[in-house]
């Protein structure tokens, strides 16, 4: 089996300078170009590559990667327009695990990743292929060679032979390796951004003399903004537009530019995109909406072809506050700001809500892109340069479609240990997934994969842009909380205990006091004050005394936030701007966060100036308050656990279970629910714990069965089975507690009669003890690869949907959250007397159904319900399994859209 995406069309990826390159098979007509590869090459490095000198090792090399197809040989070249630099092949020999790997690239093309990046993309085939190792012989002069060997991150060995060296590569896809493949691809996305966001020269194609273009507003934005490099326009009517000297083409001007900015009708948008790839343009900037197909399509392909990084298309545009570029090429109402807020969008209008509101939060932004369309650049390249940009340290997302989830989650993971990534959870409902798949033309995501990916990856998710707004005000002033614990202060009662409501309805602790904490409180506080929590300071509390409190919350280990509810009095020490300064007053920032709630505040959220250059968030609600805080605790929570592992498997027989699966469908080309028997070979494949049970088509086989399966009380089960049958309890297909023969046969005739011919056979099982019933299963879904999910059984799972959700493959610690999530996990670890159950052997199952989903890409879902869980261990009772004929995809294989 090979990579379908190598099998079908070619992948664009970036070498280490940022260069588009495109990788495919070789094909016959290559011929002529590999020879002039090899004929191109210094006799140093014909050399080094063959052993010898010899122009007709070139040519047999030319010969051999041009050859019809032929199985164990795949070759792969990367080129860029039109020009080969580099192939890179691999042979079988006698071992089909093995192939032996040549590497060839062109003179003054190294050390910029060719070669690495063929490797790359080979091994990924190979391993579709089922070849775990490549082996390769190099002169040990050869530096570069057994250097590119041995940074690829995988497991490499060597062996020294005379003048030679023997490198053995093994292609396992381990931790290691995906961390050195993600370090490549981030140095290289970053790089290839540079001309989009770091211009030196910019020129706007489509600004016309009339007021109300799209082009001409955005020309007049970069102007007004500052922008410190070269800027041109484009219109051949013309030999100025706002004072901008104008050029008829893109070709006629006096330099390249980086980036170009396309204000075209689409009709026009391909044949500028084809223009500025071959005047070397870098970078476009794509505003115009409603291409059809083919402009999308020729849009992509110029992009492609030329080697272009494109924002677009149908978007507002980018910033970048950089006191040393300052390009605001957007059609926004006024310039964000500069600060450290990086901010990706794909709708226009959330974008400006976005800028607008952090604009009168005072937060300022680092760079803004509107990706639209999303054709190219994505929130995962954004996060990226964010990564290393030095200027951000916020990070905030709206995204309507992912395009490869699951390299974004290893992306995000990484970048959210280092700065807060902020998201709206765009598209929950129904309407709203389809509204968002309408607007990116792309597929929708279901709400449990999508929150599955952003707890997973420490994104935090918000429910609407005024949400994030509230959460980042909080994030971009205040210290982490320790902890959930929070102590709320107040000058009025009611107004605590609205606040109290908020904050336990968002999961916050609002812990009692110690007896000495009371004390300390009191000898502060005005006469009156009631200390509970929260703490009632009274309407007569002054400023000093509620500075002396809150000063001595941030002493107090028992609390990890403070929440400070005001609203503004007659009394002359205590009004509103006086127990403002209170918070504000203290210099530099607090070692817990503080916040502060006030119920005649005009704006949702503010950020009030404190001394030393620091800011207090303050709220209008105390909902937004308790949810900001809530976020920031889970933040928190997760930057303290460490990067789960994923459990180490040694006695699953992948190999059996693709035999299993390939052979189903050789049976079955379109695929189905496996059979019983099917599904419990596979199942054992992966040490899945079963019930015993027996198949049986007849009614003496089921007796014998039946006789063979009593337990210590004689009760079986009997369960009929046909094709396509999913919910055996809706059809009445189930017997319970079956005694005797007499009951065997009657249950067996009952069923046979009903269902007649339709029933294959039957099930016989022993009757389970009684015990917790529990559902797992899991999903393929076509864009965030499998999804477990774990939680309440039976046959009320639908109905009251108690589960929880994780994107395969699972680590411990996403085993541990499947477990405790549901609000069935008090059953699970003993209430009303009963005892616990067997909790290590559900996290035993677990890993295992996410092994059986992440090994078998054919597999689109899988239902264990019931599994019974007991204090003696956990059993599948029921398993149904359903493959589809699919091809592996390897999601961490560098490539571009």
């Amino acid at each position: 089996m090979t990579d379908d995406l190598l099998e079908r069309s070619p992948a664009h990826a970036l070498l280490a300078d940022g260069t588009t390159v495109c990788i495919r098979p070789v094909a016959p007509g290559d011929h002529h170009r590999l020879k002039g590869l090899y004929d191109e090459m210094s006799s140093e490095n014909l050399r080094l590559r063959f052993f010898s000198v010899s122009r007709r090792s070139a040519a047999m090399a030319a010969d051999r990667a041009c050859a019809p197809a032929r199985p164990g040989y795949r070759a792969l070249l990367a080129e860029a327009q039109g020009r080969v630099l580099g192939l890179a092949e691999y042979e079988t020999g006698d071992d089909k695990d093995s192939a032996e790997i040549s590497i060839a690239v062109a003179d003054g093309l190294h050390h910029r990743g060719v070669g690495t990046l063929l490797v790359e993309h080979l091994a990924s085939a190979a391993r579709a292929d089922g070849i775990t190792t490549f082996t390769a012989d190099a002169l040990s002069e050869n530096r570069e060679v057994l250097r590119l060997f041995a940074d690829l991150g995988l497991r490499t060995s060597r062996r020294f032979e005379g003048s030679e060296t023997r490198c053995t590569i093994h292609l396992d896809e381990d931790a290691a390796y995906l961390s050195a493949v993600e370090s490549r691809g981030s140095s290289a996305d970053v790089a290839s951004l540079r001309p989009l966001l770091c211009p030196e020269a910019v020129a706007v194609v489509g600004a016309g003399r009339k007021p109300g273009s799209v082009g001409r507003a955005i020309l007049h934005h970069i102007r007004t903004g500052g922008y410190t490099r070269r800027l041109f326009a484009v219109n051949p009517s013309v030999t100025s537009v706002l004072g901008v000297p104008c050029y008829p083409s893109v070709g006629a001007l006096p330099r390249t530019p980086d980036l170009v900015v396309v204000a075209v009708p689409a009709a026009a948008v391909p044949a500028t995109a084809e223009e500025c790839g071959k005047a070397g343009v870098r970078a476009l900037l794509v505003v115009t909406s409603g291409l059809d197909a083919d402009h999308a399509q020729a849009l992509r392909t110029a992009c492609r072809t030329h080697g272009m990084r494109m924002v677009g298309p149908n978007c507002l545009g980018i910033s970048h506050t950089d006191p040393g570029l300052r390009l605001d090429a957007t059609f926004a109402d006024g310039h964000p700001r500069p600060g450290s807020a990086g901010v990706a969008v794909q709708s226009g209008g959330i974008g400006i809500a976005l800028l607008d509101g952090l604009s009168r939060l005072g937060i300022g932004v680092s760079s803004f892109v509107s990706l639209g369309d999303k054709y190219d650049v994505s929130g995962n390249d954004m996060l990226q340069w964010w990564e290393t940009d030095g200027r951000t340290d916020l990070a905030l997302l709206h995204l309507e479609s992912f395009g490869n989830p699951r390299a974004f989650s290893r992306t995000a993971r990484r970048v959210a240990r280092r700065i807060p990534v902020l998201t709206v959870d765009a598209g929950r409902s129904a309407a709203g997934r389809r509204a968002a798949a309408s607007h990116t033309a792309a597929a929708a995501t279901p709400t449990m994969t999508r929150r599955a990916l952003f707890t997973q990856a420490g994104i935090t998710a918000t429910g609407s842009v005024g949400e994030l707004l509230e959460t980042a005000a909080l994030l971009y002033s205040q210290a982490l909380p320790e902890g959930n614990r929070v102590a709320i202060v107040t000058n009025a009662g009611g107004a605590g205990v609205l606040t109290a409501d908020a904050c336990a309805e968002a999961g916050l602790a609002l812990p009692p006091f110690t007896p000495t904490m009371i004390d300390e409180l009191l000898a502060v506080l005005p006469d009156g004050a009631a200390i509970g929590n929260p703490i009632d300071a009274t309407a007569a509390v002054t400023e000093e005394q509620l500075t002396d409190c809150v000063d001595a919350l941030m002493e107090y280990p028992g609390i990890d936030a403070v929440l400070v509810a005001l609203v503004p009095t007659a009394l002359a020490t205590a009004t509103g701007d006086n127990l403002v300064r209170a918070l504000t007053g203290a210099p530099g920032r607090r070692p817990k966060p503080v916040l502060a709630v006030r119920l005649e505040q005009d704006l949702p959220v503010k950020l009030l100036p404190a001394a030393e250059g620091g800011t207090i968030p303050s709220y209008a609600e105390p909902q937004a308050a308790a949810r900001a805080l809530a976020h920031a605790a889970d933040r928190a929570a997760w930057l303290a656990r460490p990067a789960g592992t994923v459990p180490a498997l040694d006695d699953v027989d992948t190999e059996r279970a693709h035999a299993i699966a390939d052979a189903h469908l050789a049976a079955h080309p379109d695929g189905g629910w496996l059979d019983p028997r099917t599904c419990a070979d596979l199942l054992t494949c992966y040490g899945i714990p079963q019930i015993p049970w027996a198949w049986a088509e007849t009614e003496d086989d089921a007796v014998r069965a039946a006789e063979r399966l009593r337990g210590a009380d004689g009760r079986v089960v009997m369960k009929a089975h046909w094709p396509g049958l999913v919910h055996k309890s809706e059809e009445r297909a189930v017997h319970l507690d079956l005694r005797g023969e007499h009951q065997v046969r009657a249950a067996f005739r009952d069923l046979e009669t009903r269902f007649g011919d339709l029933m294959a056979g039957v099930v016989v099982q022993s009757l389970a003890q009684r015990g917790t019933e529990l559902f797992a299963g899991v999903v393929q879904d076509e864009v965030f690869g499998p999804l477990v999910l774990f939680g309440l059984g039976g046959t009320a799972t639908e109905v009251l949907a108690d589960h929880a959700a994780r994107l395969a493959p699972l680590t411990d610690h996403d085993v541990h959250d499947l477990i405790t999530s549901p609000r069935c996990a008090p059953l699970l670890f003993g209430t009303r007397g009963n005892g616990p159950v067997d909790l290590e052997a559900l996290e035993h199952l677990l890993p295992r159904l996410s092994r059986m989903a992440a090994d078998l890409p054919q597999l689109a879902e899988a239902d264990f319900n019931p599994v019974l869980a007991t204090p003696g261990g956990v059993t599948v009772l029921d398993a149904r399994v359903r493959l589809l004929p699919r091809r592996p995809q390897d999601p961490y294989l560098r490539r571009l859209r």
